[in-house]
């Protein structure tokens, strides 16, 4: 089977075109064509996706990505079409919906409606070191139930996996997603935007420095003292919140941890207006903030692998990509976990081809059979949830 995957939920243009083969337990994919574009650079000078101009460059991009891809794919007809319909920025979400809905009224096929964090879950099926047009990524054997972290830009979720199209949110953010929170404190810190690889880049200059007496930064009873530039006091000792840590659930909370790095900040420009230009501190603020976020995954996703008795753990998402995370959430014994390689990690249309492709087979039937499914009748949902 042919397949033509859409994604466009935020800022990114992405269309795969792939065959794709197997049941459940044993699909695998080959994929002919990938292309996508990013906004990165539009949205610069705006911090973040400004959501008009998303649109607009969406309804820019799609026919010359898909031009792009259907050339590479070297194929004459598609058997399904498979688009992301929520959650994310629905005007964005309505564009890539459109422009599936053409498609399949022109060539006569179905379209199967993704969830986009059903398509995070599931990005970890692909086998890599490097996806190209001429490899075969088969699936991996994932032992369910599994609870799988979700850390993105727009969403924070520790969700229960009974099995393919079975799933149970049991902990969310009750405010800023993590990735969100990286982002703003990358603004503060004058870092520009994605913040959360600039974040990394900064705490990592610190991370594996020895503990030093009297050096360039010293480390004590987990408390951060970098040096401070001329005119400030002796030590500036740096310990920020982790909110909601030992709460009786799995729920999560980063806007606390952003105001405090807010105040920090106020705080130490009180005592020299030009702080945020002295390196250490910065990279001090930044591994600061890094730590007591990926503690609060981290501490929340082991005692949900705990109390449900799992044995595989599944990290999808934009933030899936921090090292760090990586590393600590490795930390957790007797699990199996599984990443998405970093291409998969971000927003893209090959995981949303697979979920579809595997929703596809579960249904076992064309998806206009249920009726809501039609090409004219799938919706944009923002808010969307498993």
């Amino acid at each position: 089977m042919k397949i033509l995957s859409i994604e466009t939920s935020c800022d990114d243009t992405c269309i795969t075109i792939f065959e794709a083969k197997g049941g459940i337990k044993n699909a695998s994919f080959k994929i002919l064509a990938n292309s996508s574009n990013s906004q990165i650079n539009t949205h610069i000078p705006y911090g973040g996706v400004y959501p008009v101009m998303a649109k607009r460059e969406h309804i820019k991009n799609l026919p010359i990505v898909f031009e792009k891809s259907w050339k590479e794919a070297k194929i004459k007809k598609i058997d399904l079409i498979a688009v992301t319909y929520g959650p994310g920025l629905e005007m964005c979400l309505w564009e890539g919906i459109t422009f599936a809905q053409k498609l399949a009224k022109k060539w006569k096929v179905p379209i199967v409606p993704v969830n986009h964090m059903e398509g995070h879950i599931w990005s970890v099926l692909l086998q890599e070191p490097t996806i190209s047009k001429s490899e075969f990524l088969i699936s991996k054997k994932i032992q369910m139930p599994a609870i799988a972290l979700l850390v993105s830009g727009g969403h924070t979720q520790l969700v229960l996996v009974k099995g393919f199209g079975k799933y149970e949110i049991i902990g969310e953010t009750l405010d800023d997603a993590v990735g969100e929170a990286f982002d703003k404190v990358a603004r503060m810190l004058d870092l520009p935007y994605p913040g959360g690889p600039h974040i990394s880049a900064l705490a990592e200059k610190l991370r594996n420095i020895p503990l030093l007496r009297g050096g360039s930064l010293a480390r004590r009873g987990g408390k951060i003292h970098p040096p401070p530039p001329s005119g400030t006091p002796q030590e500036e000792n740096f310990k920020l919140p982790r909110p909601m840590l030992y709460s009786k659930n799995f729920n999560f909370s980063f806007a606390g941890l952003k105001t405090a790095v807010l105040y920090l900040i106020r705080d130490l420009k009180k005592q020299h207006s030009n702080i945020l230009q002295n390196d250490k501190i910065k990279q001090a603020i930044a591994l600061e903030f890094e730590n007591a976020a990926i503690e609060c995954l981290v501490y929340k996703t082991a005692k949900a692998i705990e109390k449900y008795k799992v044995k595989t753990l599944i990290v999808g998402g934009g933030v899936a990509a921090n090292k760090y995370l990586r590393n600590e959430i490795k930390k957790i014994k007797k699990i199996k976990i599984y990443f998405p390689t970093p291409l998969l990690s971000g927003d893209n249309s090959i995981m949303i081809g697979v979920a579809g492709y595997l929703n596809y087979v579960k249904n076992k039937s064309r998806p206009q059979a249920s009726g809501k499914n039609e090409p004219q009748n799938i919706k944009a949902v923002g808010n969307l949830r498993f």
